[in-house]
C-alpha cells in the first residue's frame, strides 16, 4: 500500500467514526444521497430500456406502440422471440455465477422480504442482474411494468451505501424505503407517491420516525429526475370538460368493475405461474428455455396489438385521447391481461404497475364510451374515467391504495378527479381483497413461506432461529433415537409447537448434520421472552 493511500485509508476511517457518532443526523444526510442516488441509477434503467427499444422496433420504449405497429408482423413478432433468447442467456450466466435465487429477476416482493426477514440487506449482484433483465425484457417488448425492478434498484443502492456504515437494523430498514420510495418519485416524478408508497408497501407502518428521511429521499431523486427529465406529467390529459354528482356513483361501479377485473388478472397470474412450472417440471424442461417460449406468444398478441408491447404508457396516452373505439378496448383489456401474464410467468423481469394502469385506462374508456352511447350527455368524458380506472385496476393488484390514488393524481396532473377516484380505488381494493385474500406482493410472498397478512407476530415466529435463542453448551452425551429434540434451524414458531406437542418445560437442541449430539438447550419460557422482546421491539418501530 503507497503512503497516499494509507492516508487516504486512515482520514476515511476517521470520517466514518465521527459521521457514525451522529445517530439520526447521519440517516438524514444518506437518505438525501440514496434519493440522489436511485434517481440517477433509474434514470440510467430507463436509457438501457430505451437502448434496448430502439434495437428491437426502431423507437424508444415511449413510443413502442408506434414503432411496432410501423413494422412488419414478422418483424414485430421477432422482438420478444430474441429478447427472450439473451434472457434466457443472462439468467444463464446469473445462475452460474450464483447472481440471481432460483433463476429469476426479483422485484418488489423481494424488498419486502428484505425488509421483513433479511434485516434490511439487498445484493448488489442481484440488483444489478435484475436490472438488466428486467431493461432487456422490456426494451424488447415483454408486458411488464419497469417499476417493480425499480424499485429494487433504489433498494439495492440504499443496501450498498448503508452496509458499511454501521447503522442498526430499524435505521437499515429505514434506509431501505429510502431507496424505494426514491425509486417511485423517480420514475412516476411523483414524490409525495413515493413517500407513501415506500410507508405503505415497503415497511407496512407510518412511523414518525421513518417519515423524514423517506420524505427528504423522495424530494432529492424528483429533483435530481426533474433537472435531467424536466417536470411534467407523465400523461397529458386532453380537455374533458365538466363532471357532475351522477359521475360519483357511476365511478363506483366502474371500481366495481375494476376490482373483478383486478381479481381475473391476479388469479390468472397466479395459476398460470404455478402451472407453466408444473408443466416445466413434468416435461423436463429447463426454466431457461420459458422465456424464449413465452416470447413465442407475447410476439403473436404484440404483433397484433401492438399495445400490448413493453411498459405500454404511449398506450394509455392513445387511449386518453380517444384513439381507440370501444370494442378495440374491450379486446385490449384482454390481450394486455395475457400478456402480462404470459411475461411474468415466463421468467421475463418486470413489475405489475404499469400493467394495472394500462389495464385500468383501457377499461375506464370503454366504460366511459359505452355510457356516452347508452347515456349521451349524462356523464363525463371517458377520459374522466380512463383517469379513474388506471387508480382503481392498479391500487387493486398492488393492494396500495393510498400510494396509487396519489401516483394517478401526480401522474395526470388533475387533482378535480379526487372524490371519484378514491370511492372507485377503495371498491376497488375492497373487491379483490374478498376474492382473491391478498395482493400480487402478498401472493409471491406466500410462495415463500411469508405470509405478512399475520403482522409483525407470524414474521417473528418464522424468521427467529432456535439458534439464536438457545442456550449454548459443549456437545455433550449422545441422545437416544426415540428422545424429543430441536434443530437449531428451527423457527420459534417450530420451536414452541414442538414443546408444547412434547409438554415439555425445555427441549435440548442438535445439529440437524449431527442429530444425536446435544449442541444446546431451550427452555419455554426462554422462547416465549424472546417471542416477547420482538414484539415489543417492532411494536416501538411502527409507532415511535
Amino acid at each position: 500500500m503507497t503512503r497516499n493511500a494509507a492516508k487516504f485509508l486512515i482520514f476515511s476511517r476517521k470520517v466514518l467514526r465521527r459521521v457514525q457518532g451522529y445517530g439520526v443526523y447521519k440517516v438524514w444526510a444518506f437518505a438525501v444521497i440514496i434519493g440522489a442516488a436511485a434517481a440517477y441509477g433509474v434514470i440510467g434503467f430507463r436509457h438501457v430500456i430505451d437502448a434496448v427499444s430502439l434495437l428491437a422496433f426502431g423507437e424508444t420504449e415511449g413510443g413502442i406502440v408506434s414503432g411496432a405497429s410501423s413494422l412488419h408482423f414478422f418483424r414485430a413478432w421477432m422482438a420478444p422471440v430474441i429478447g427472450g433468447l439473451v434472457v434466457s442467456a443472462m439468467l444463464y450466466l446469473a445462475d452460474r455465477f450464483k447472481w440471481l435465487e432460483a433463476g429469476r429477476p426479483q422485484g418488489v416482493a423481494d424488498v419486502i422480504e428484505a425488509r421483513a426477514v433479511g434485516g434490511g440487506h439487498v445484493s448488489l449482484r442481484t440488483g444489478l442482474a435484475t436490472a438488466a433483465v428486467s431493461a432487456v425484457s422490456l426494451g424488447a417488448g415483454a408486458s411488464a411494468g419497469r417499476e417493480g425492478p425499480a424499485v429494487h434498484l433504489g433498494a439495492t443502492i440504499a443496501s450498498i451505501i448503508n452496509r458499511y456504515l454501521g447503522f442498526d437494523a430499524k435505521q437499515r430498514r429505514a434506509l431501505l424505503g429510502c431507496g424505494a420510495a426514491a425509486a417511485v418519485s423517480a420514475s412516476f416524478n411523483a414524490p409525495i407517491a413515493g413517500v407513501l408508497f415506500a410507508l405503505e408497501v415497503i415497511l407496512g407502518n407510518y412511523a414518525l420516525s421513518v417519515f423524514g428521511p423517506i420524505a427528504a429521499a423522495s424530494v432529492s431523486a424528483a429533483i435530481v429526475t426533474r433537472i435531467h427529465l424536466g417536470d411534467s406529467p407523465a400523461f397529458t390529459i386532453p380537455e374533458y370538460g365538466a363532471s357532475g354528482t351522477i359521475d360519483v356513483p357511476l365511478a363506483a361501479l366502474l371500481g366495481l368493475l375494476c376490482g373483478f377485473l383486478a381479481s381475473g388478472f391476479l388469479q390468472a397470474t397466479e395459476r398460470m405461474t404455478l402451472g407453466v412450472r408444473d408443466f416445466a417440471q413434468k416435461r423436463g424442461i429447463s426454466y431457461l428455455l420459458l422465456p424464449p417460449i413465452g416470447g413465442v406468444i407475447v410476439g403473436f398478441i404484440g404483433a397484433a396489438f401492438p399495445e400490448t408491447f413493453g411498459v405500454g404508457y404511449q398506450a394509455v396516452t392513445k387511449a386518453l385521447r380517444g384513439d381507440y373505439a370501444i370494442h378495440l378496448l374491450m379486446v385490449l383489456v384482454l390481450m394486455k391481461c395475457a400478456a402480462t401474464a404470459i411475461t411474468l410467468s415466463c421468467r421475463f423481469g418486470g413489475g405489475v404497475f404499469s400493467p394495472g394502469l394500462v389495464i385500468g385506462a383501457f377499461a375506464g374508456a370503454a366504460f366511459g364510451g359505452m355510457l356516452g352511447v347508452i347515456f349521451p350527455g349524462l356523464a363525463a368524458s371517458p377520459v374522466y374515467y380512463a383517469m379513474i380506472g388506471m387508480g382503481a385496476a392498479s391500487g387493486a393488484i398492488l393492494g396500495a391504495p393510498i400510494s396509487t390514488t396519489l401516483i394517478v393524481f401526480e401522474m395526470t396532473g388533475d387533482y378535480s378527479i379526487t372524490i371519484a377516484l378514491m370511492v372507485a380505488v377503495a371498491i376497488a381494493t375492497l373487491v379483490t381483497q374478498w376474492l382473491c385474500g391478498r395482493s400480487f406482493f402478498h401472493w409471491q410472498l406466500s410462495r415463500r413461506g411469508y405470509d405478512l397478512s399475520e403482522g409483525p407476530q407470524g414474521i417473528i415466529l418464522k424468521t427467529i432461529r432456535v439458534r439464536e435463542v438457545m442456550e449454548k453448551m459443549p456437545p455433550g452425551a449422545p441422545l437416544s433415537d426415540d428422545a424429543d429434540r430441536l434443530e437449531t434451524r428451527h423457527s420459534l414458531g417450530e420451536a414452541l409447537a414442538k414443546l408444547n406437542e412434547a409438554e415439555e418445560h425445555g427441549l435440548p437442541v442438535v445439529d440437524a448434520d449431527e442429530p444425536s449430539v446435544i449442541v444446546g438447550y431451550l427452555s419455554r419460557v426462554k422462547a416465549l421472552a424472546a417471542y416477547n422482546k420482538a414484539l415489543i421491539d417492532q411494536n416501538i418501530e411502527h409507532h415511535t
